[in-house]
């Protein structure tokens, strides 16, 4: 099967470019409110504030996001909270313009931003299942994956000739327009968006914790969760850039974009690499090996000051990153039903995120205290525990054997509806 195989069906085309479209509006939005506010205020203690306002919203709004997914069109849920995103980003825009965007107009949208982002993220990732044959999911996931980090590589090149200006008024106009795409894109997916077996019929608090206790009782999940959650919260580093950029290359703007875009490309690396492992069937062992090496690489970022070399090492914790990321997120579709899917991936999205959110304070508040270096070392060697910790008492993990089941349509088919095959591949024998 060709890497590009998912391709072949018309939603999935459409679901991936309004994808890239929500990746290079979020990452732009990242971009410009983290410069804007280090360069207003040079405080590191900021930029973890802003990562606290992200996780505070996030949680409910990921955990109510995710039962919206198996209950609504996904279709439209994207399409409302991409709109939010185009007004929002474009009143910044306004507001820089007229010289009067301040520190909390930041904070109040990025809060407002986290929580219409995370309601739309578990809708997103759920279609996917359903625009492609199971026979080509494993390929849709990693293409996906890939879809973020091209965004990512996209979004440091176009936020450096929009940030040539002397303020950044061009580069929140250019997010804004890419929000309007985003917003448009998934109404012209045809299959349909509800998801199969809708539990719209009971309470949205009943479906949330019966989500939770899915999620409690799955042999695997938990243990992938645990994993992204203990080695995010010590080493996450994407959104601080500026301040290793700062701290480690003393550069500005440009080193930040230098960096964004080599994490991008070696995550663009690693999405590929997971293509080529559709043979490998330990995909749980992938995930650990995967997360092992980012642990050693994390510590090798933290003794470099010679800007070339951070690139180089971005772009190996970049691909390691990658590889980890879509596996977890191929496991926990591949192992999920289509009327439980948007709740589990809302309790990775919360792991991640949250994990995402309590790792920028973190990282952002231990660089001010014993410097990036030391940061990028603690968290590298923490890391490496968790991952052997994960090891040993998750037999789950370690024990996960994907087996194909070949499926009898592809997901633009009339009849691909009704002809879905088992979900628990693999998971018969961990219970």
């Amino acid at each position: 099967m060709k890497p590009w195989s998912a391709f072949r069906f018309r939603d999935y085309r459409m679901l991936w470019f309004g994808s890239v479209a929500a990746m290079v509006t979020m990452n732009l939005r990242v971009l410009a409110t983290g410069i804007w506010l280090y360069e207003e205020t040079g405080s590191g203690v900021v930029l973890a504030g802003l990562g606290l306002i992200e996780l505070g919203m996030r949680i409910p709004a990921n955990l109510y996001g995710g039962a919206l997914a198996d209950e609504v069109d996904r279709k439209k849920l994207m399409a409302v909270t991409q709109a939010a995103s185009f007004l929002l980003i474009a009143a910044m825009a306004v507001l820089e313009g007229s010289g009067t965007l301040r520190i909390w107009h930041i904070y109040v949208i990025t809060a407002v931003l986290s929580s219409t982002s995370v309601l739309g993220g578990p809708a997103r990732s759920a279609l996917t299942a359903r625009v492609v044959p199971r026979s080509h999911l494993m390929h849709a996931v990693a293409t996906n994956t890939a879809t973020m980090q091209i965004g990512t590589m996209v979004t440091p090149i176009v936020f450096w000739f929009a940030s040539l200006t002397t303020d950044l008024t061009l580069s929140f106009a250019v997010t804004a327009g890419t929000a309007a795409v985003s917003a448009v894109l998934p109404l012209m997916i045809r299959i349909d968006g509800r998801a199969e077996g809708s539990t719209s019929g009971q309470s949205r608090v009943r479906n949330i914790v019966d989500g939770l206790k899915y999620v409690k009782s799955h042999p695997i999940l938990p243990g992938l969760y645990l994993l992204d959650i203990g080695v995010t919260v010590v080493s996450f580093y994407r959104q601080l850039f500026p301040i290793f950029a700062d701290h480690l290359y003393r550069g500005g703007r440009g080193t930040v974009s230098a960096l964004t875009w080599a994490n991008s490309a070696g995550g663009l690396i690693g999405s590929f690499i997971v293509m080529f492992t559709r043979d490998y069937r330990a995909k749980g062992m992938l995930v650990l090996w995967a997360t092992l090496l980012y642990g050693v690489l994390l510590i090798a970022f933290g003794a470099t000051t010679v800007l070339w070399v951070g690139m180089i090492v971005i772009v190996a914790l970049g691909a390691t990153d990658g590889v980890g990321m879509t596996s977890r997120q191929a496991i926990v579709q591949l192992t999920t039903p289509d009327n439980m899917r948007g709740r589990a991936i809302a309790a990775h999205s919360l792991a991640a995120m949250s994990a995402n959110g309590i790792g920028q304070a973190e990282v952002g508040f231990m660089s001010e205290m014993i410097g990036a270096d030391r940061t990028m070392f603690l968290g590298g060697a923490i890391s490496i525990v968790v991952v052997f910790l994960v090891w040993w008492l998750v037999k789950g993990v370690r024990q996960y054997r994907y087996t194909d089941v070949p499926s009898a349509a592809a997901a633009d088919d009339d009849d691909s509806q009704s002809s879905q095959p088992p979900f628990q591949t693999g998971l018969r024998d961990l219970n």
